[in-house]
């Protein structure tokens, strides 16, 4: 996967809170760049050539803009909508739209493991979670818009891939959810969790927090933390019953 040079950070975020788009010699005004190392990055660099393009007027646009709602996600997603429509949503509906996105963008639907059946099982964690969200005293309407995906795959070539199961972004945090159905804590998933989690940070931009959850749907009253492999970051890790905690730490609903 490429890695994210500061400057080539700061050009895709130039182009990403740009509504209008935004040409090459505009971006290296705003960062005080040379203009030919902003053409560099912008011809060069994996992450610009896949997630951005340049419409007849040589005028730059993001595939994601940095905008609420993140609607460029829904591209991108097996499943995107409102927590609003999901919720309202049956699971036949539910189900029907997640397969047919998940060929959209790629998403090997071979059911052999248990897929469909994973799909389905965290369907029923995040209505479980808004469920106890209303229950612990987070108002319900200030939930409505916030926005959930299932089986993120941004994985234009080689050089770029960034995944979540789901994810689900409020005002100010993109909570990213790596489901495993197991009980047991395990590093390798540890690690897993969190690896997308600096590439998430470009895509949403300055004015979110990337928090990743690993979620184990076997396990009963979990709710801990694990160190990330040679780091000292660390992910939430909750089971499907406990994991309004995690939210309660960013959002602190919980009377």
């Amino acid at each position: 996967m490429a890695k994210i040079d500061p400057i080539e950070r700061n050009i895709y975020m130039c182009i990403a809170k740009s509504e209008e788009g935004i040409k090459a010699r505009d971006i290296a005004r705003t960062l005080r760049v040379d203009p030919s190392t902003v053409n560099h990055f912008l011809y060069a660099s994996p992450f610009m050539k896949e997630l951005c393009w340049q419409d007849d007027e040589y005028t730059w646009h993001a595939q994601i803009p940095q905008t609420r709602p993140h609607y460029g996600l829904a591209e991108f997603s097996g499943f995107y909508s409102s927590v609003k429509e999901f919720l309202e949503m049956d699971e036949h509906r539910f189900m029907e739209l997640l397969k047919l996105g998940c060929e959209n963008v790629g998403r090997n639907l071979n059911d052999t493991r248990g897929l469909f059946h994973s799909f389905t099982d965290a369907r029923e964690t995040m209505r479980n979670l808004f469920r106890d969200l209303k229950e612990f005293g987070y108002p319900e309407k200030l939930s409505n818009d916030w926005e959930i995906l299932f089986e993120l795959r941004i994985k234009k070539s080689k050089h770029i891939r960034i995944y979540a199961d789901v994810l689900i972004v409020t005002k100010r945090y993109a909570f990213s959810f790596e489901f495993k159905m197991k009980d047991k804590i395990e590093q390798d998933e540890v690690d897993q969790c969190a690896k997308y989690c600096e590439y998430l940070d470009v895509i949403f931009g300055d004015g979110y927090e990337i928090v990743p959850i690993l979620v184990l749907t076997k396990a009963h009253d979990l709710y801990a933390d694990a160190t990330v492999s040679a780091t000292d970051a660390a992910v939430h890790v909750c089971s499907g019953d406990m994991l309004y905690n995690a939210l309660d730490f960013y959002l602190g609903f919980i009377r």
